[in-house]
């Protein structure tokens, strides 16, 4: 029972929510549906209290356009109706307006952000920067990824091509993110995903420089029980089955350069892996020494010698190399996203530091 269209625009401010009234969502027939205006509103926006959805029906932010005698959407221009006890039938709709002041700005996206790696007709694969959120939600309702994307393909109110994301990353996180256009494209590149012949490689800057050059990773992961963080993971014996490999691209002394390949796709899985075998990323408020770095960023409490401690404002991983075969011709793509200045800068001046100690030395 989505409240929105799949492929709706989301480089365009919502105005306005339509919601069908359809038995199947109260698993009765046709016939048999009658339920209150109210009573809809509160099943279909369930943050809201129901004196809040009476109060938005009170103030004329609700239209109704009644089923046909034939149960079936009549196509009459929805009226505001004032009215929280309305009867509604299967076939109705009901349109919520949005309260002004609750709308996003109207810019939401910017289009020439954008750095495409590669686009064909079926995919789109591009560079995202660290901080950019790859959708919206929570604090971050504009300026994602997906709305500069659907501001590149828009024609007004609706997308020329549905373009939809195959995979997210973290907001920290940096570098090659996969979109399909279309829904066979989606769902074909999604199965690739799901049963792992996707190659996903992404670069590390870690903490401590790795004994060996190269290691497997094969940890069980499951949420993190004892955490004051609810996304956080850990590695769990009950825990689901995950795979990495490593190896060492740089050593600087205290830190070190790896290439990570995904086997599996479990949430946080490079972070909690290099994590557990003492290797933390670099800036990593959630994995690293303290969590509570972790809770006193999300509360903007961060302070300078909090900052000094991570080294990094964002944790240190960046999306490096995916491969995948075109649903279209069933060739094989790559791209390849080089590590972003960010990080770089920050191996430079650590080898810097390396040899002026050894120059002193």
């Amino acid at each position: 029972m989505g409240l929105l269209p799949r492929d709706r625009n989301l480089a365009r401010p919502l105005e306005q929510v339509e919601l069908p009234v359809r038995a199947s969502d109260f698993q009765k027939s046709p016939e048999e549906v009658q339920v209150r205006l109210d009573a809809f509103l509160k099943l279909r926006l369930p943050w809201r209290s129901r004196a809040s959805v009476q109060r938005l029906i009170q103030d004329g932010f609700v239209l109704v356009a009644p089923a046909s005698p034939g149960l079936e959407p009549s196509g009459a221009p929805p009226e505001i109706e004032r009215r929280a006890s309305r009867q509604l039938r299967h076939g109705a709709r009901v349109v919520v307006v949005i309260p002004p002041e609750l709308r996003l700005p109207d810019q939401l996206a910017d289009p020439g952000a954008l750095v495409v790696l590669h686009e064909d007709q079926d995919v789109l694969a591009v560079d995202k920067p660290a901080g950019q959120a790859v959708h919206p939600s929570g604090r971050h309702l504009i300026g994602t990824l997906i709305q500069d994307v659907h501001a590149r393909y828009s024609q007004g109110a609706e997308l020329a091509v549905p373009v939809r994301l195959c995979h997210r990353i973290d907001r920290e996180t940096s570098g090659i993110v996969l979109l399909a256009k279309g829904a066979r494209a989606h769902r074909q590149i999604r199965k690739q995903f799901e049963r792992g012949t996707i190659e996903k490689e992404y670069l590390a800057l870690v903490h401590g420089s790795p004994a060996q050059d190269e290691g497997a990773i094969d940890l069980p992961l499951g949420p993190a029980r004892a955490s004051q963080v609810r996304m956080k993971i850990a590695v769990q014996a009950d825990g689901a089955e995950a795979h990495t490999t490593w190896r060492v691209l740089e050593r600087h002394g205290e830190f070190a350069l790896l290439a990570c390949r995904l086997l599996t796709g479990r949430q946080h899985q490079i972070r909690v892996h290099l994590a557990a075998i003492g290797h933390p990323l670099v800036g990593d408020k959630l994995y690293g020494a303290d969590e509570e770095l972790f809770l006193r960023s999300a509360r903007r409490e961060l302070d300078e010698s909090d900052l000094a401690r991570l080294h990094l404002a964002r944790h240190a991983l960046h999306s490096h190399r995916l491969a995948w075969v075109s649903p279209s011709g069933g060739e094989r793509r790559e791209v390849i996203s080089p590590l972003p200045p960010d990080l770089r800068e920050f191996l430079e001046r650590a080898g810097a530091q390396l040899r002026g100690r050894r120059g002193q030395s």
